[in-house]
């Protein structure tokens, strides 16, 4: 799936609630937790890299979803989580359209600055940018760091991630004056928000050395992948 960061991970299918019921269930009742069970079911599936399994499980969601409205977030979260499986097996023509209504959705039901729609935008500009169509990922990514920006603070880790998301596919294009600002901002702003020996702070510190080292700044590349392992010694 997406790299680790949660923000660049989308609109997450929500947890199954597990309850007995001592009065019958009503049907909207049922319809949810159906919903639910076949979401969460096959986000699992997913993960476990059972993607034929979880394409079957998140269809089944996707059609409960549909039973909620056609403008409904619910559907919105099941099409992204189908486009996430048909990503992850590198069906590309698949997962587009599944994302650009999962948007369409989100923005009709919560709004264009909605910090849900950063996610969406951010799910968008990772599957363009894995088919190397960066011209269409930079303005999703700068749109939903825009957002983030707005609705969170330019100092909330969520920021730094899509400064990360950002400078990455600047990299991929080798525009490595554009990439290093965001990662060094990326950085300060997770170890402000975090502290310096959390993980998302390896993360950063991983990407920036990839950075220098393709800048032939070897020396202080290393430096920062050390700090990054024994980080990562402390916290796996």
């Amino acid at each position: 799936m997406n790299p680790r960061h949660q923000t660049s991970r989308g609109v997450s299918a929500i947890a199954v609630v597990v309850a007995c019921l001592a009065l019958p269930v009503s049907s909207g009742l049922a319809q949810e937790i159906l919903w639910q069970t076949y979401a969460e079911d096959g986000r699992k599936a997913c993960e476990a890299g059972r993607y034929a399994e979880a394409e079957k499980l998140l269809k089944l969601a996707v059609a409960e979803a549909e039973k909620f409205g056609p403008s409904d977030p619910r559907l919105a979260t099941s099409l992204h989580n189908l486009a996430l499986v048909y990503r992850a097996q590198g069906k590309y023509d698949e997962a587009e359209p599944l994302c650009k209504r999962a948007l369409a959705i989100l923005e009709k039901a919560l709004g264009p600055d909605h910090p849900d729609m950063a996610t969406s935008l951010n799910n968008l500009a990772e599957l363009y940018r894995a088919q190397g169509k960066y011209d269409q990922a930079e303005p999703l990514y700068k749109r939903a760091l825009g957002i983030k920006e707005k609705a969170l603070g330019a100092d909330h880790p969520a920021v730094a991630t899509s400064l990360n998301n950002l400078a990455g596919l600047y990299r991929a294009q080798g525009k490595y004056d554009q990439a290093e600002p965001l990662y060094k901002r990326a950085l300060g702003i997770k170890e402000k928000a975090l502290g310096a020996d959390h993980p998302d702070v390896a993360t950063v510190l991983e990407n920036y050395a990839a950075l220098l080292k393709v800048s032939n700044r070897g020396d202080e590349a290393q430096k920062l992948e050390a700090r990054a392992a024994a980080i990562r010694a402390k916290k796996p």
